[in-house]
């Protein structure tokens, strides 16, 4: 027997004492319904409030086409031309996946960097350029081209050829990468859209995260770019290096498209199941609604968020480290120079300054100071630790940890695990003078805190209103069933 959600979710409506709706409206741009009550009657029964009521007026709804309900699925007994579109688990794997590609290129990226490999590639060619050099004249045209730049006549003037093609392979690799990532989302993405399995929600934000994706190839190439400027010979001492503020820029970016693809996929994932009949993050003593409302969690959850921000800034602050090649001071912990913090003339010095007046020695010895910026990223990182540590047993508390469901017990402590491997990668990173297996398992290692923190959030997350709607559905057939 089939059942229409919208008349299984009347009948109840009218045991409360309302009127039907006279006319409905269909929000377009969340992909959600919306229906207006003329005039809401109330009975004696206990007070209430008012969600949603829903009329159902014959075929008007079937009208509006598959923009607005699903037509990519079905759910055995259930009408589902009716319900909103909900997408499949084919969108969250894909995400997933692709979450994983810039997960890759984000280490690569960071090899990259340790090996002083970014500028081996003095051009930006996004179609020509996928190819490397072929024959020994392509090698040389390209070893040429590199020794025009300042990184070779300063330091790499007698490198050989096979050295050469080193660093080049690296850079290589890292913008095939890059490349790769934007074919394999815009392709299914577009399917996915052509095939309508996406709600107009999720569309609109997976177009953002392919626009970010193409700015992203601009902006590396924009931090290539800063390394290559000949002015950098004219300044005495000057190290060819990309600048900071653009390297911690590509980083950021990469790093926000990273937590999008992930939670998106998550979520999806997680609203499919539980559409279908699954438990909400594996929670079978209370329901959503009723764990979310408690003002214990609901404090759990800010907590998360903020502490999800600060390990973004941790990270974000290892770029300008690697930026300025920090991690090379202070090869020590927990002091500097046998002092908790270095002396504040060399934490804030004049020489940073460019203003006559000195006002812009705070903010340029914070993102150009070396001593400085390693300093910063030793407070973030033993802020974020403890915040994490201080996270995770408050979890385990009697009162916190019998409400939080399974997947967010989960979660916390796959964190508070990462977060103790990520301190001793950083602890041997800087007292074994940045070797690159060890700072490269670093930066991985904070893309994985991240992860963690991500899967948290999800795990708290409230399940989208058409999962909502496709379970109600889904509970309205099987009691229309078993009761005919």
């Amino acid at each position: 027997m089939r059942v229409n959600l919208l008349d299984a979710l009347l009948r109840p409506t009218l045991r409360h004492g309302f009127r039907t709706a006279s006319r409905s409206s269909i929000l377009g741009s969340a992909g959600l319904l919306s229906y207006r009550v003329n005039p809401p009657v109330r009975t004696s029964s206990p007070p209430w409030r008012l969600h949603s009521v829903i009329s159902y007026q014959g075929s008007k709804l079937r009208e509006l086409g598959p923009r607005f309900f699903s037509t990519n699925s079905s759910h055995p007994g259930v009408d589902t031309s009716s319900l909103p579109v909900l997408a499949p688990p084919a969108v969250g794997r894909w995400l997933l996946a692709s979450s994983a590609l810039v997960f890759a290129v984000i280490v690569v990226g960071g090899v990259t960097r340790l090996t002083e490999s970014g500028l081996s590639i003095t051009e930006w060619r996004p179609i020509t350029g996928i190819l490397p050099p072929l024959t020994a004249e392509d090698w040389a045209v390209e070893l040429e081209k590199y020794s025009a730049t300042p990184e070779f006549k300063l330091m790499n003037h007698s490198i050989s050829l096979d050295q050469f093609k080193n660093i080049f392979y690296m850079e290589w690799g890292h913008r095939i990468l890059g490349r790769l990532i934007g074919v394999t989302f815009v392709v299914p993405l577009a399917y996915f859209a052509f095939r309508k399995k996406l709600p107009p929600s999720m569309s609109a934000k997976l177009t953002g995260m392919a626009l970010l994706i193409g700015f992203q190839g601009f902006l590396g190439w924009y931090m290539v770019k800063s390394g290559l400027e000949d002015s950098i010979m004219d300044t005495p001492g000057a190290i060819p290096r990309v600048s900071q503020y653009r390297l911690a820029a590509h980083l950021g970016a990469a790093l926000v498209l990273y937590m999008d693809m992930l939670g998106t996929g998550l979520a999806a994932i997680k609203d499919w199941r539980y559409a279908h009949g699954a438990s909400w993050s594996g929670s079978t003593s209370a329901t959503w609604e009723e764990i979310l409302s408690n003002p214990t969690i609901k404090s759990f959850v800010r907590k998360s968020r903020v502490l999800t921000v600060l390990v973004l800034l941790t990270a974000l602050s290892g770029a300008f480290v690697a930026g300025l090649d920090a991690g090379l001071l202070y090869n020590e912990f927990p002091l500097m120079g046998g002092r908790i913090a270095p002396p504040a003339d060399e934490l804030l010095s004049l020489a940073y300054a460019k203003r006559a007046d000195g006002s812009d020695i705070w903010w340029r010895n914070i993102f150009e100071n070396p001593t400085t910026v390693q300093f910063d990223h030793r407070v973030l990182a033993m802020t974020t630790y403890l915040s994490t540590c201080l996270l995770f047993f408050h979890s385990r508390r009697t009162t916190v940890g019998t409400l939080l469901p399974p997947a967010a017990r989960a979660s916390m402590t796959a964190a508070f695990a990462m977060a103790n491997v990520q301190v001793l990668l950083g602890l041997a990173t800087l007292l074994y003078l940045v070797p690159v297996p060890v700072a490269a398992s670093h930066q991985a290692g904070s893309v994985a805190l991240l992860t963690t923190m991500i899967s948290l959030l999800v795990a708290l997350r409230r399940p989208s209103v058409a999962a909502q709607l496709w379970r109600r559905a889904s509970t309205s057939a099987r009691q229309t069933s078993h009761s005919s």
